[in-house]
């Protein structure tokens, strides 16, 4: 019986292909997949001359839950896939005007209060005044030598 030995050869070592670990693609925050009106219609189009079979297939190819359908199906029966543009989401957008309106608004409240005080003071300097006895400058003679 004659055994089969592997062969040695000590040549060098040719370079083995690692297996290359994939680095999976998650996004950070998963977005909803948002479907143009076309798209609907071109959809459900397609699925409406389905025969028996196809509408999974087409579900398939396209990555679509028979939910999608459902509810676009509605939505074209209550006239919501018409020639309307797609409402924005969320708050709309601020007037730049307000904004100038808001800041001129604590402006005018700032100065109310600073000119409150200044009156103040001078309501307490006409005050000392007269318990000093000391008359003060009319605005009158004030411009005068």
């Amino acid at each position: 019986m004659t055994s089969i030995q592997p062969k040695l050869t000590l040549s060098t070592p040719s370079p083995v292909p690692t297996p290359s670990v994939p680095e999976p693609e998650v996004p950070e925050r998963a977005r909803r997949r948002q479907f143009t009106v076309s798209f609907k219609l071109r959809i459900l189009q397609e699925a409406d001359a389905c025969k028996n079979g196809e509408l999974g297939a087409l579900l398939r190819r396209e990555g679509l839950y028979s939910s999608h359908l459902t509810a676009w199906r509605r939505q074209r029966d209550q006239g919501l896939l018409s020639t309307f543009p797609p409402r924005r989401r969320g708050r709309p957008p601020k007037d730049p005007t307000s904004a100038e309106v808001a800041r001129l608004r604590r402006e005018v409240e700032r100065l109310t209060r600073k000119l409150a005080a200044a009156e103040t003071v001078i309501d307490i300097q006409k005050k000392v005044s007269a318990l000093l006895g000391i008359t003060l400058a009319s605005a009158d003679d004030a411009g005068r030598p």
